[in-house]
């Protein structure tokens, strides 16, 4: 799959073309864009529209933390609140690539891309992982068999990890480098197939990570958690299968 998308962005960054318009028959069947040119009814709650949902009423006691304006949309985790505010929007893959414009503003902001299923019980709230992009870099996180599962999360609430389990959670986490300029947009592309996960930010290849979670047969639902504040537009969804 690297090697695929190798070329794709390299040429994609020889000829000036965004990756986010790549033909379909690169990157699978689209199946969800938004590029957010459209105003709310009013100022007062959260209405993003186009079926995206919001933490905002269980999360900050119903206040604004999604805004769409300028044809994008802005996410922040309101004072007080008691979760970072999630976008979530529903689709399905098994193997697939999404990608988006972002930007970050301030320091320590980050986006967080979490895919779950909420029909997986064995996890909480359905993290399958994540992928989580920095002012600094990359991260990925096997969520379904690492923080999330039942029996782990269970033992490091108690603090009675055994040692194999406290070594097997350093295996399911990786992170890499990659500077990106504060306040101006950038575009990310994370691609998954089989067990593998890899992201592609301004053209670059920026790193793969393998672990069995990814591999978790049926993607359902994409939340973007935001703890700070982040801004993303034209939003797409592809379908490898």
């Amino acid at each position: 799959m690297m090697k695929h998308f190798s070329k794709l962005t390299a040429l994609s960054a020889f000829i000036g073309i965004s990756v986010l318009a790549a033909p379909a028959s690169d990157l699978g069947t689209l199946i969800f864009h938004d590029e957010f040119e459209r105003t709310e009814s009013q100022e007062e709650k959260d209405e993003p529209g186009n079926e995206w949902t919001t933490s905002s009423e269980t999360t900050a006691a119903g206040r604004k933390q999604v805004d769409l304006r300028d044809g994008a949309m802005h996410m922040h985790t309101a004072e007080n609140a008691n979760h970072a505010v999630s976008t979530r929007h529903e689709f399905a893959f098994t193997d697939g690539s999404i990608g988006m414009r972002f930007k970050l503003d301030n320091d320590g902001d980050q986006l967080q891309l979490n895919f779950a299923d909420l029909g997986l019980k064995s996890v909480h709230a359905g993290h399958l992982f994540d992928a989580v992009f920095s002012l600094g870099g990359v991260s990925f996180d096997d969520k379904k068999t690492g923080s999330m599962n039942l029996e782990i999360r269970a033992a490091r609430e108690k603090g009675t990890l055994s040692n194999e389990q406290q070594e097997a959670l350093k295996t399911k986490r990786k992170s890499f480098k990659n500077p990106v300029t504060k306040g101006e947009w950038h575009e990310l592309l994370v691609h998954v197939e089989g067990d593998r996960i890899s992201a592609v930010v301004d053209g670059k290849e920026v790193g793969s990570f393998q672990s069995e979670g990814f591999a978790h047969p049926t993607k359902r639902l994409l939340r973007l958690l935001v703890p700070g504040a982040a801004s993303v537009d034209d939003v797409k969804i592809w379908r490898k299968q």
